[in-house]
């Protein structure tokens, strides 16, 4: 009962109840006129499904499965990709958080440096006038952690991923690594690995921060309308990668 409800409760609040309004409106709309009636109902149709856990987890596991974390992960220096922050919110140690998807990259990152010793770039700038300097924040954090500050390296001027890519083969020219391993989410590490591509940089793929288990099993839920954003989050990925082939 407890799941009916949940389900239920989905079409009260935004997406769910602009599908409602627009499938109610549809049927209304088909005694007057039939075509613009379709229309509607294909829309709503498209909205609702994009909208749903499942979909939007379907697109999402399609590109988490294209790689894996490799079992001993061989390289020269780990490279974390920002994924977004807060200048000014309180933390333990000053101002700034790094974002969701951030910090689960910051939490791999960290583990990896402890088990490797691998010197960390950290890859991230301001991406809006009020965004925290992803780069910066992480280094704090790590700083705090115990992580030597002589093997951290900031790449602060990035605000997308064509960019993380650009001013880290600049670091890794000047440092001289050459096979760098290469953090980020689980979700975005197709298009990131062709972004270095492009730059002639061959990394070791080391995705992170999973949305979406390998095993999934359905339940009333996925079907419930949701602003998660799964759906965005993998035609964005999508229409990236379609943008590196031109």
């Amino acid at each position: 009962m407890l799941y009916i409800i949940k389900f239920l409760y989905s079409f009260v609040l935004p997406p769910g109840l602009f599908i409602l309004a627009f499938a109610l409106l549809s049927i209304r709309l088909y005694r007057r006129d039939k075509h613009s009636a379709y229309y509607l109902l294909a829309f709503t149709v498209l909205f609702y499904l994009f909208s749903t856990p499942f979909l939007g987890g379907m697109l999402v596991a399609s590109l988490e499965n294209r790689y894996h974390p490799p079992g001993q992960p061989s390289g020269d220096v780990i490279v974390m990709l920002g994924g977004g922050a807060t200048a000014d919110t309180p933390d333990v140690d000053g101002k700034g958080q790094l974002s969701g998807h951030a910090a689960n990259r910051f939490l791999t990152t960290v583990r990896l440096h402890f088990q490797t010793g691998l010197p960390i770039i950290l890859s991230g700038g301001i991406v809006h006038s009020d965004s925290g300097s992803e780069a910066e924040i992480a280094k704090r954090k790590l700083i705090t952690l115990g992580v030597d500050k002589e093997k951290i390296w900031v790449e602060g001027a990035s605000r997308n991923t064509e960019e993380n890519a650009v001013y880290v083969k600049r670091l890794l020219t000047q440092h001289g690594f050459k096979k760098p391993i290469l953090v980020t989410s689980a979700f975005h590490m197709e298009r990131s690995v062709r972004n270095f591509a492009k730059q002639g940089i061959d990394v070791v793929p080391y995705p992170t921060d999973y949305l979406q288990n390998q095993d999934r099993h359905l339940h009333l839920n996925l079907f419930a309308p949701t602003g998660g954003g799964y759906s965005y989050l993998a035609l964005k990925e999508y229409l990236g990668i379609l943008a590196l082939l031109f």
